[in-house]
């Protein structure tokens, strides 16, 4: 028998990033799902003014309008009460998954789902986003066409053998594309993916996602526009308390942020205690948004000229505080029912009409503390600072403004996460049972090498120990489950357990054998000093060999072992270099 059987793990060429050919296969497969998640968002704009154009103006027609246009009475108050009574069929009858904006489900499907949506909520999740808005809903479609962009991406991937880590990568693809597609914003798209859904930042994921989004860009001036979606043409403030006045502008809208958010859940615990189905209550809430149209009819439908209004500084004080105010109200109301329908197109008007009102009192146009105030109420409810300063550059195209944008969505993420525990997309997965941590860190196995860990010096067994010898030794001495066996020279030839010796005691073995002559190398890793922990943890789990021999890679000799416990000392190492604080010299 060899000497030196164990099976080594193999050698590996240590990179900064894990790629491989997948990544090409899933690189192709993006232009596909991009196409798809373009086609989707357009397929939504045009069912949302389908509807629009049926509820307010009793014609059929995809051509675009505003709810506001329309002369209909205190029809105003019933058309939202109809569309949300079909929403609320839909949703008991079809697929309660429909309910909502959309982004938590994508987030829960990724997470908890393997990234598998299924073609029902597919078809009906647009569809129910469209008579949502179309009827007056005060929601925007970027959430609906997120899920759907999404949805459309992961039906694309169960048609492949793939695994849920590059199913969800096409699904993001799906949404990264369709928002694209809706506002023209292909770099924060790509943010988005990156600070709320993928939850990592690989290249396997990050460059389908790129080409997806580079391939809606393509296509959106074909189908949808071009250019900034809500152009701005004022001049940048000429003040040096430029940066200083965004951040303060940053901190009201982080806590407007909140104060929402807040709001929200408190008013979907109030719809829980109605005594009615919950196919009901988007009917409830549809009544306080009709009451809402008639005080202001701005606040009905997704409101994108609203947007347009506060970015360009025509928008009178009066005016910007109604909206405010009345937006809130039947936004909360209408999402807390529980009806399908965004956040995002909403916030921008909320945190818009803040950063608005604050404007009169700073130096500038009131568009742009407009801009200042959507970057940072979008960073602050849903903790994305950088997609919330990007977003609000590629908008309006001022690119110029980053600077400011930059300074909001800073202070608002801070006062966001200083004062909510979650954002306002993961709370109500929470309010399932389910924990996320949105922080993304470096596993401390991946970067520590066994060397470092290991116990060196460990205790072995000689290869020539008989068995007799051998089982006296586990019955009297031995205080780990397991030892490595080595030759005279110091190298190593298995591993010797309790197992093993249970198998001799029972076993019809001569007491004079040694150990080299009956153990078995089945199933003997081991691993070198350099060898990443990372590594040796995904084998402990595979083999079940709970103590790793490290070995000398030129000389075979045993130089250390590394147990489970010793894997845990990576990370108590990490929790005290975040905790334990020390000044100059300790």
């Amino acid at each position: 028998m060899s000497l030196h059987p164990a099976r080594t793990i193999r050698s590996q060429q240590l990179a900064d990033h894990s790629v491989d050919r997948r990544m090409i296969l899933l690189a192709a497969m993006a232009p596909v799902v991009g196409t798809g998640g373009v086609f989707g968002a357009w397929l939504l704009l045009k069912s949302i003014a389908i509807v629009t154009n049926a509820f307010w103006f009793g014609r059929i027609s995809a051509e675009a309008v505003e709810i506001s246009d329309s002369a209909v009475g205190l029809a105003i108050v019933t058309i939202p009460v109809i569309g949300s009574l079909i929403i609320g069929v839909m949703a008991r009858f079809g697929s309660e998954k429909i309910r909502g904006h959309g982004i938590p489900e994508a987030i829960e499907t990724i997470l908890f789902g393997e990234s598998r949506l299924s073609p029902k909520v597919a078809v009906l999740k647009p569809i129910s986003a469209a008579i949502s808005i179309g009827s007056g809903g005060p929601f925007g479609a970027e959430g609906p066409v997120i899920m759907t962009g999404g949805a459309i991406g992961s039906l694309f991937a169960q048609c492949f053998h793939l695994s849920a880590a590059e199913r969800k990568t096409l699904l993001v693809t799906g949404a990264a594309a369709g928002m694209t597609a809706i506002f023209g914003t292909p770099m924060a798209a790509i943010l988005l993916a990156v600070e709320i859904l993928l939850f990592e930042w690989k290249p396997r994921s990050f460059v389908p996602v790129v080409i997806g989004v580079l391939v809606a860009a393509a296509w959106r001036p074909e189908l949808i526009g071009h250019g900034p979606m809500f152009p701005a043409a004022w001049p940048l403030p000429a003040s040096s308390w430029i940066l200083p006045a965004s951040a303060g502008v940053g901190v009201i809208v982080g806590l407007q942020a909140a104060l929402l958010s807040n709001l929200l859940y408190r008013i979907e615990d109030a719809f829980h205690h109605i005594p009615l189905h919950w196919m009901w209550w988007p009917a409830i809430g549809a009544v306080i948004v009709g009451i809402g149209g008639l005080i202001d009819a701005r606040v009905l439908g997704a409101g994108y000229s609203n947007i347009q209004a506060l970015v360009d500084g025509s928008m009178v004080l009066r005016a910007a505080i109604l909206l405010l105010v009345v937006k809130a109200v039947v936004w909360l109301v209408a999402l807390g029912s529980g009806t399908s329908g965004g956040v995002l197109a909403p916030l921008l008007i909320l945190g818009g009409a803040a950063g608005c009102i604050a404007g009169l009192w700073l130096p500038g146009s009131a568009g742009f503390w407009a801009m200042i105030g959507m970057a940072g109420i979008m960073s602050g409810a849903m903790r994305a600072p950088l997609t919330g300063a990007v977003f609000a550059a590629e908008l309006t195209g001022r690119f110029d403004a980053l600077p400011a944008v930059i300074a909001a969505s800073g202070f608002a993420y801070a006062i966001s996460v200083l004062c909510m525990r979650r954002s306002i997309l993961t709370e109500k997965i929470a309010r399932r049972g389910r924990h996320i941590l949105q922080e993304y860190t470096v596993d401390p196995l991946d970067w520590q090498q066994a060397g470092k860990l290991m116990t060196p010096h460990p205790e072995t067994l000689p290869a020539d120990m008989t068995i007799a010898s051998a089982l006296r030794f586990f019955t009297e001495q031995a205080t780990h489950r397991s030892y490595p066996v080595v030759d005279a020279d110091g190298r190593l030839v298995g591993l010797a357990s309790r197992s093993d010796a249970l198998r001799w005691k029972m076993g019809a073995f001569d007491e004079a054998t040694t150990l080299v002559e009956t153990l078995s190398d089945a199933s003997q890793i081991v691993a070198h000093p350099e060898t990443p922990c990372g590594i040796i943890a995904d084998l402990i789990v595979e083999t079940g060999v709970a103590r790793v021999p490290i070995v000398d890679r030129d000389t075979h000799k045993v130089v250390g072992i590394l147990s489970r416990q010793d894997l845990l000392k990576a990370r108590r190492a990490q929790r005290t270099s975040e905790t334990y604080r020390t000044g100059f010299g300790g």
